[in-house]
Parts: C-alpha cells; structure tokens; sequence
C-alpha cells in the first residue's frame, strides 16, 4: 500500500499541473459522488449471461450484480432496456428481446415483467434506476429471418438503412422521431424509473468504403442545409423532444446521455480537445453534445472516456479536463472502460492502480461529480484486486449523488418523529409522509462513540432505506447500536429529484 500512496502522489502532483480554474484539490471520500455501472443486455454480455438460462437463475444472477456493486458502495445501476428495437418489459411497440428469452418476441415463462422487477430490486438497495435505450440501432445483423414479425423492420422496412451490417432506423424521417418518442413516453409513464439514458449510437460509427444512404431522405427534408447540418439537427431535434416528452410525465426524471469521448480534435476546431482521434461525436456520429447542454435538453453527461491516463492519441486526463472545461447547465460524469483490465493491447491496463487513479484526477474537477463504469461483469468475480483497491480507498464509503443542476432545490420537507420504540435487536420509529415532497429514501446517519453526529461525513452512513409508501406513515427499523457507535442517529429525506433535506436528529 506505501508504493500505492506514492503512486497517487505523483499521479496527483502531474495532473494538477495542467489543471485550470475549475480544479481544486483532490476530494477523498466526498459524501456525494454519482457512481454507476452499466449493465449490458445485448449480446448477453453482462445480464442475462445466457438466452435460454431459466428465470431463477436470471434473478440470481441480476440480484449478484446488485449485491456486488452495492458492497463496493455504488449507487446508480444503468441498465440496458431495449438493445435493438427490442424491448426487456411488455409492449406493443417493440418485441420481446431474444437475449432475454431465446427468441425474438417470445415472453418469459413463467410470465413476470423484468423492468419491472429490476427496478425494485435496485430500489430495494438504494441505487438509481437508469433505463438505457439504443434508439437508432434496429439489429445486430443482416438475418431478417431471426426478427419477431413485429419487429419495426417487418413492420415498417421504409424506416430502416442497411450499413455495416446492421439496420438502423433513419434518423431523418418524421415518423421514426415520432416512435423513438412513444417508446421513451412509454417506459417513462409505467414505470418508476430515476432516468431515461443514450448512449454513443446516433448516426452509425463511420465504415470505410460504404455509404449510410439517406439521400433521398436528405433531398425531401434537408431544407437548404449541408448533409452534416442536416443531420446533426436530425439529432437534435430528437433529443430535444425526448427531453421535452420525459418532463410532460414526470419532471423528477432525468435524461442522460453518454456520448463518444471525443467531441472534435483540435486539428479540425479550435474548440476541440488535443487528441487524435479517428472519429469524433461531431463529424461523425453527428451528435453535438455542447448543443445539448446549451439548450438544457438533458440533466447530465456521460462522455466515455475508454483510455488510459497518458494515451497518446486520447489521454484520459486532457479529456477529463476538455469536458471540464466546456460543460455548462449539466452534471458531468466519466464513463471509465473498466473492460479494459487486464485486456487491452494499451499495457496501462495490465495496472491494477489504472482505474483508481482515474478516479482520483476526476475529483481534481469540482463540476464533474462522479463516473460510471463499463461494464457490469468487469468486477463480479474479476479484477477483485482493483476492486479491493476502491473499498479500501476510492469507494470506502456509501455516497450519494448530486441532484442534476435543472432538479436541485433548497429546502424539501424535514422528517418528522411520531413514535419511537426500542427493542433488542432495533430501534423502531414512524414519520409521516410529507405533504410537499415526493420522497424515494430516508437516509441513516450515525457516529462512532465519541464524534458528534455530521451528514456530511459518509463514514457515518448506516443505510438508505427505499419508501414505499406513496403517503400515509412511513416505519423504519434501524439496527442497535455496536459497542463503538453512538446512541444518536439522524435522518434525512432524499426526494425523487435527489434532494435530501435537512436533518432529524434522534436521541
């Protein structure tokens, strides 16, 4: 642990030297920090682990994950909901997944709503629920024959282009931005989600010597504009009104989005980053995320940042500090490529001290409040050292997020006590549920035996309790007191927007 420490000594001291303005020392333990992983459904890469694995063992192996980033302190799960025009819940606008059951369209057996599912049981520990939905791509390949019949390239083949060996639908056509809404409202209207999120799949990553054909599109809507603004505006126009459809619901729920790493090199722009990528959000993918946060269209991003420190051609840190840089109106989290452990032809990866020290230059930057790591499997089972490494330093205690800038309010209703028991296991009390707040945790606070009660100190996070009450009186159980611990505890609420209020104190 001493070469650890010297490591992050170094490591610190070299990248505060090209910190700016927005940097300030490095924050250890921060009481709130957004911590999430993406769990990947296509291809079965994180959940189900297989297609035809029964339903106990899909629950089992979901609640792992769970329970093994809920022990490493995590509070945000970002699962994958609809992979390619699919769908992991009931609907009538997408089949049903065929990484979910073995064949496309075809329901569980014995029937249960898996969205529905996983959002409780995330709830149930509390983590934010994050529902990520692919909305251009429509396969993974060119086999028609494996889709469901009503798969939207059965049902409607005028909306789809084939490219690089996949459909995807086209991004310029009116009534494609008008399902992809319907799909987002759907999802946000039945189910009691903390987010919709994107990830980087707008246009298609560009493939050497074909053509992504939406030229006849192009000739009826482009309306005087290039094919690059053209399409970039396609974009925007969806992410707006998605944006605008998720508030008319439910104003509580974010939207993510976690785009390529690169906005633009600075080669080509003068307001890009120093790198030397081969293809860029902007020029490419035709996705404008400083737009985005210009216009307060989404809550928060999440730029992916899958290399290591120094890459030559995409170094971590002068991405970190571009984005930094150039956010505005939006929470900023890192997504780090923690796939990359032990397995990436860039030998930094071989170093178990890789991702914590990414951690700790991200906390150089006060506006970026958190990262998010690609994927789930990365530590069930595996890398159990890095991890190690987190929950002894990084992650060592619970952390709340921030609520997003659009969500954050001053002053939400403060718990307040009816009755209060003690037996010998708990202490058990009631509150209320308020009346001017809509609350989706109470937050357990207490000290060792000779500190004072602080919220604001996360060694002193005992447990953050999921309500499900809606209103009515709210019970909670909280564990006696170890010999080392205070009698004195404190309470907070966290609303459905991530406030927490002020706090309780119980003697």
């Amino acid at each position: 642990m001493n070469n650890y420490k010297s490591l992050l000594l170094v490591f610190s001291i070299f990248f505060l030297s090209f910190s700016n303005g927005n940097a300030q020392e490095k924050r250890t333990n921060p009481k709130n920090e957004f911590r999430a992983v993406w769990i990947a459904t296509v291809a079965n890469i994180d959940w189900p682990k297989s297609n035809i694995d029964s339903i106990e063992k899909q629950k089992a192996d979901f609640i792992e994950i769970l329970n093994t980033y809920k022990k490493l302190n995590y509070n945000a799960v970002i699962v994958q909901i609809r992979s390619c025009g699919d769908a992991f819940y009931p609907t009538k606008l997408a089949p049903w997944s065929r990484y979910l059951t073995g064949r496309e369209g075809r329901e569980p057996s014995p029937y249960y709503d898996p969205l529905e599912w996983m959002i409780t049981q995330a709830h149930a520990r509390g983590f934010e629920f994050h529902a990520w939905l692919n909305p251009y791509r429509a396969t993974m390949d060119l086999k028609t024959e494996n889709l469901s019949p009503t798969h939207d390239l059965k049902m409607h083949p005028e909306w789809m282009i084939k490219y690089g060996g996949k459909y995807y639908y086209n991004p310029a056509l009116p009534d494609v931005q008008n399902h992809l809404i319907s799909v987002v409202s759907e999802v946000v209207r039945n189910y009691d989600i903390d987010a919709i999120h994107f990830d980087d799949y707008f246009y298609p990553y560009k493939v050497t010597g074909e053509v992504f054909n939406d030229r006849a599109s192009f000739i009826k809507y482009g309306s005087g504009l290039t094919l690059e603004n053209w399409r970039r505006n396609n974009v925007n126009n969806l992410v707006r009104n998605v944006s605008l459809s998720i508030k008319n619901i439910k104003p509580w729920v974010q939207f993510g989005i976690s785009p390529f790493g690169v906005w633009r090199n600075k080669s080509v722009d003068p307001k890009g980053s120093e790198t030397e990528s081969g293809q860029t959000n902007y020029d490419d993918l035709y996705a404008d995320p400083l737009a985005w946060m210009e216009n307060s269209w989404i809550d928060y991003l999440v730029p992916q940042l899958y290399w290591s420190l120094d890459h030559p051609k995409a170094s971590y840190a002068k991405l970190l500090k571009w984005w930094s840089e150039n956010s505005k109106n939006t929470a900023i989290y890192i997504g780090n490529g923690s796939y990359k452990i032990k397995s990436d032809s860039d030998k930094k990866w071989n170093s178990p001290y890789e991702i914590p020290n990414q951690i700790n230059v991200t906390r150089t930057y006060k506006n970026i409040q958190g990262n998010a790591f690609f994927s789930a499997k990365s530590f069930v089972k595996k890398n159990l050292d890095v991890a190690q490494l987190l929950l002894e330093n990084q992650y060592k205690y619970p952390a709340l997020p921030y609520a997003v800038p659009n969500s954050q309010k001053i002053s939400i209703d403060v718990p307040i006590i009816n009755t209060f028991e003690k037996d010998a296991a708990n202490y058990c009390f009631t509150v209320d549920y308020p009346v001017n707040s809509k609350v989706r945790y109470i937050m357990v606070y207490r000290a060792n035996k000779t500190a004072k009660i602080d919220v604001n100190n996360p060694s002193q996070i005992i447990d953050k309790i999921n309500i499900t009450e809606e209103f009515g009186t709210i019970t909670v159980y909280i564990p006696t007191k170890n010999p080392d611990e205070n009698n004195a505890c404190a309470i907070t609420f966290v609303d459905f927007y991530g406030n927490e209020s002020a706090a309780t104190i119980l003697n």
